[in-house]
């Protein structure tokens, strides 16, 4: 949980953050802050480097020139020296835009997996199956079953990734990225692939999973209802650049977005 008293304190800063790939600029020069307990959106055409950022703030890529903030507890770390589990430890954890799901194994060992770093074991106790071994083993079941039930997949638990609907995919991507117990966390395109019941399902899991955990929300989406339902402020992305933030209105009929992404029928939505 996080501590009410930093609620309206900045959680994460990028400033003046550029990411080239040799003479191409994935990113280029952007500002973007969040505070604690928001949920913001970024959004953007195909290309715009959304996937980028993220990549950014979890330790995939250095950036080439800025800075890139995350604060929790009163202790501001500098994400763009850190390795990506180094910050998933700290408290960032995140989903992918392609599914990456251990898929030959359980459903319920995909989430235990990502729970392993919190064990209070040392290796020798899971070779020789001591006590302590054996009992965190059971918290971590127990623990994982609950983000299972949480998100629908309770049933499931024991079925092979790989054959769970792709909806199904994407809710366990996001109960193994909340197994990592963050206290932001990036949804990249947790929407994809679904039907619209499935994507108003998902908007109300999102908006619970934040009041319930006392998360901060960093989302990338193609789906302007769930981006305008869920989201207080949005970033707008386009060649890497970023073009516009404001509320879900200002964004709406804000002309340059209309013009690189939203289009006029949005708009007048």
């Amino acid at each position: 949980m996080s501590d009410t008293a930093t609620i309206g304190k900045d959680i994460l800063t990028m400033a003046n953050v550029t990411l080239n790939f040799g003479g191409l600029s994935a990113v280029s020069d952007v500002d973007m802050k969040l505070q604690v307990g928001e949920l913001v959106g970024l959004i953007g055409p195909n290309g715009a480097g959304k996937t980028s950022i993220f990549n950014l703030l979890t330790g995939v890529y250095p950036p080439t020139s800025g800075k890139v903030e995350f604060t929790r507890d009163h202790k501001v770390r500098n994400l763009g020296g850190m390795k990506p589990h180094a910050i998933c430890w700290a408290g960032v954890g995140r989903t992918f835009q392609n599914i990456r799901l251990f898929r030959a194994l359980p459903v319920i060992d995909n989430v235990m997996i990502a729970l392993q770093h919190n064990v209070p074991y040392s290796l020798a106790n899971a070779f020789l199956h001591t006590f302590g071994y054996g009992r965190a083993e059971k918290q971590i079941r127990e623990e994982s079953l609950e983000l299972l039930r949480i998100m629908g997949l309770e049933e499931d638990a024991n079925e092979l990734a790989q054959n769970l609907p792709y909806g199904k995919q994407r809710r366990l991507e996001i109960a193994r990225a909340m197994a990592t117990h963050p206290v932001l966390l990036l949804l990249d395109e947790p929407a994809a692939g679904m039907n619209p019941a499935e994507t108003a399902d998902l908007t109300e899991l999102i908006g619970w999973l934040r009041k319930e955990y006392d998360l901060t929300i960093l989302l990338i989406e193609h789906d302007m209802s769930l981006v305008m339902d869920v989201c207080e402020r949005i970033y707008v992305l386009d060649h890497g650049v970023i073009i516009a933030s404001g509320t879900p209105a200002e964004i709406q009929h804000n002309p340059a977005v209309i013009e690189a992404y939203l289009g006029e029928e949005v708009a007048d939505a």
